[in-house]
């Protein structure tokens, strides 16, 4: 993973204000690529489990469909709402699809974790609910640029 950036180094987040950051927040924008080349982009819970960005999409998704033709993504989660209190995280690479599609609750020893963290930060429950439309997507980024302007105000 890349975590180094050229400008805005800083107004970059540490990497441990990276993992509070991505660790609180709940919505993220997710950027595909059409088969036209085209990018949609559509909102999405996910959680960070300290290297990789999970998200838990819906299989008969555009997204779903667009990243199993090409699994380039970019993801932006963000905060703020005044100039100086805006902060935020740029994730990209390649999209892994992990386990079964739809998810139903087979066995994945690699899902334990992520379902773990998913169910209590989103539906405060200790397992993971799986309702048969849904399964998972794992972001191990590429490349991470990261801003938090309220940093600014101490330059």
């Amino acid at each position: 993973m890349t975590v180094a950036q050229r400008r805005g180094r800083r107004i970059m987040m540490t990497p441990a204000e990276l993992d509070s950051f991505l660790a609180e927040q709940r919505t993220c924008r997710v950027a595909t690529v059409s088969a036209d080349g085209r990018p949609h982009v559509s909102a999405l819970w996910f959680v960070w489990d300290g290297s990789s960005l999970w998200l838990y999409s819906i299989t008969r998704s555009r997204r779903w469909a667009e990243l199993r033709a090409d699994p380039r993504i970019a993801v932006v989660v963000d905060d703020g709402e005044e100039y100086g209190e805006l902060r935020g995280v740029e994730l990209s690479g390649t999209a892994v699809f992990v386990g079964e599609a739809p998810r139903t609750g087979e066995p994945c020893p690699e899902l334990d974790v992520p379902e773990q963290l998913f169910a209590a930060k989103n539906f405060g429950l200790d397992a993971m609910p799986h309702d048969g439309r849904h399964a998972w997507l794992r972001l191990t980024p590429e490349k991470i640029a990261s801003w938090d302007f309220r940093k600014l105000a101490t330059l």
